[in-house]
């Protein structure tokens, strides 16, 4: 697959200059940026979580951990992760556990930690498990939107 057309055309309608990056075949964002040898502070990742009956994306570093305490005295409320039954219905045109983190590219509310908003260039998920996209640090904050900047990892 490469890119999930989502991805793609999200990309493509904001003319944002990207390159794709081939990577052995890997299960977790850790594991890619190893493959690929990207710094893993540079590595976006979406963990999402539920609300009530929404949906939210947190986007972090992939060697950070959302904590959930934290979010859920930021947002006032109980928030629980997303089962992988929900992140198949929410992402169809991604392979299981490749998700991107651009949730406003698929309607998601979107909260990002501050420190990938200061990276001269950021990597993620393009929508499988062999390929990440390289863009910007300046094009990753456009491409994030209206995405609420917070500060709610754990450092592992």
């Amino acid at each position: 697959m490469s890119i999930a057309s989502t991805v793609k055309s999200y990309l493509e309608g904001r003319s944002v200059d990207y390159e794709l990056v081939s990577h052995a075949h890997t299960m977790s964002s850790v594991s890619s940026a190893e493959a690929a040898h990207v710094t893993s502070g540079h590595l976006a990742k979406a963990v999402i979580v539920k609300q009530d009956n929404e949906y939210m994306m947190v986007v972090v570093p992939s060697d950070d951990h959302v904590h959930l305490g934290k979010l859920h005295h930021y947002l006032g409320d109980d928030v629980g992760l997303a089962t992988e039954q929900e992140l198949v219905s929410l992402f169809p045109d991604c392979e299981r556990g490749a998700i991107p983190p651009l949730g406003t590219a698929y309607r998601l509310l979107t909260l990002v930690d501050t420190s990938l908003l200061h990276q001269p260039e950021v990597f993620f998920e393009s929508g499988d498990h062999e390929h990440l996209v390289r863009v910007s640090g300046e094009q990753f904050h456009r491409l994030l939107g209206d995405a609420e900047p917070v500060k709610l990892v754990t450092h592992h």
